[in-house]
């Protein structure tokens, strides 16, 4: 069981690292291939994207912190992990949210919620 848990937090910490680094360095030419993928506008402020990515990329670094930063004595086990994958549930809530707003498809959100969750339950 550890092992998938520890596959299930490199692929968060995968997806939420390449999406937060695009939010934060490529936002304008990620607007314009949706936009043009979508055939709409995407109504997202730039200081908004950039909010949202540095939270992605920290929460990422978080899901795939080892113990050695967590002193046991301090802190209960795993608790950084736990703390950061469950921030991530929470953007992939608002992301489904979003996106369910915009009359699109919220699967890719509530898997990847699902995954978040996983990772909570199987590192408590």
């Amino acid at each position: 069981m550890n092992g998938l848990v520890w596959i299930a937090q490199l692929l968060l910490a995968g997806i939420f690292l390449t999406a937060g680094t695009m939010r934060l360095f490529a936002f304008a030419p990620m607007v314009r291939a949706l936009e043009s993928w979508a055939h709409g506008s995407i109504p997202l402020l730039p200081t908004r994207a950039k909010i949202i990515g540095i939270l992605e990329v920290a929460l990422a670094f978080g899901v795939i912190m080892p113990d050695i930063f967590t002193p046991e004595e301090m802190v209960p086990e795993y608790i950084i992990i736990r703390i950061s994958a469950a921030g991530l549930a929470l953007l992939m809530i608002g992301s489904g949210i979003y996106h369910m707003r915009r009359k699109e498809s919220a699967a890719l959100a509530i898997s990847i919620f699902l995954l978040a969750l996983f990772v909570i339950v199987g590192r408590s």
